[in-house]
């Protein structure tokens, strides 16, 4: 069979799964699985799909936006364990930026650092950083209902008021050539403004958003460091070439030692 036969077998199978396995692929185009990685690579260097462990997804739409309460039932367990790492890495006295999102969201809880600052645009983490006692400002701006952020001209213009010693950040696109992206504009400057005012700017995603790519431009990726869960050991060189990635093995390193 032609590799461009292939491809087409690949991508109507996967319009139609949404997720297919290297084994079921192999069997459908009469291939080694070797052959299927090859192809899996090439398509996903073309932007017409996007390698997972075993196999492959689809990308998401360019538009695409989840609401909170849809993001907040995905992944739990790894954005847990994403989100204690990185709050782990606040040290006593700092001033923190907290974007809006489920996995900052979910470092409240173990934001342990004496006599910190949290400045945030999420309405979402207001109530939990007030329960834990934590100094907290939140900026101003126009309040989106989907995501539960602040964003905005009067986000950008209370923003610039702070500086920060780390931002820790969401987004929904991690991509080797277009950097970190998110489906809102507006959104996307707010974020890329926060990371701008910070010492260190972190982003912390599972590894679902890697190799994906939504509308609007956040920051390319070595403006940034990445905190996630797993990620191929392929891809990971490839990241790495561009900026730090801590990964599972820095996460289950400090999950024995905690």
């Amino acid at each position: 069979m032609l590799t461009p036969e292939r491809h087409l077998i690949i991508l109507e199978l996967l319009e139609g799964k949404k997720v297919v396995k290297i084994q079921e692929l192999a069997e459908a185009t009469s291939s080694s699985e070797s052959t299927i990685r090859r192809d899996l690579s090439q398509l996903e260097k073309q932007s017409k799909l996007k390698r997972i462990h075993g196999g492959a997804s689809l990308l998401q739409r360019i538009g695409e936006e989840l609401s909170v309460i849809e993001k907040s039932t995905k992944n739990i367990g790894e954005k847990d364990r994403i989100a204690k790492y990185a709050a782990s890495l606040v040290r006593e006295g700092h001033c923190i930026y907290l974007d809006a999102g489920t996995t900052t969201f979910q470092m409240i809880p173990y934001l342990t650092a004496k006599n910190i600052i949290v400045v945030t645009n999420g309405l979402t983490h207001l109530e939990a950083l007030i329960e834990k006692n934590v100094k907290t400002y939140l900026i101003g701006g126009y309040a989106k209902q989907k995501t539960r952020a602040l964003i905005g001209s009067g986000a950008i213009t209370s923003l610039q008021n702070y500086r920060f010693d780390s931002c820790f950040m969401g987004v929904n696109g991690i991509h080797l050539e277009h950097g970190f992206t998110t489906p809102d504009p507006e959104e996307a400057f707010v974020k890329s403004l926060a990371m701008q005012l910070s010492q260190q700017a972190y982003v912390v995603t599972d590894h679902t958003k890697f190799n994906e790519v939504t509308f609007s431009k956040v920051a390319e990726l070595e403006e940034a460091t990445i905190i996630t869960n797993e990620i191929e050991n392929d891809l990971l060189n490839e990241f790495l070439e561009k900026t730090t990635v801590l990964t599972a093995l820095h996460l289950q390193h400090f999950s024995q030692n905690s």
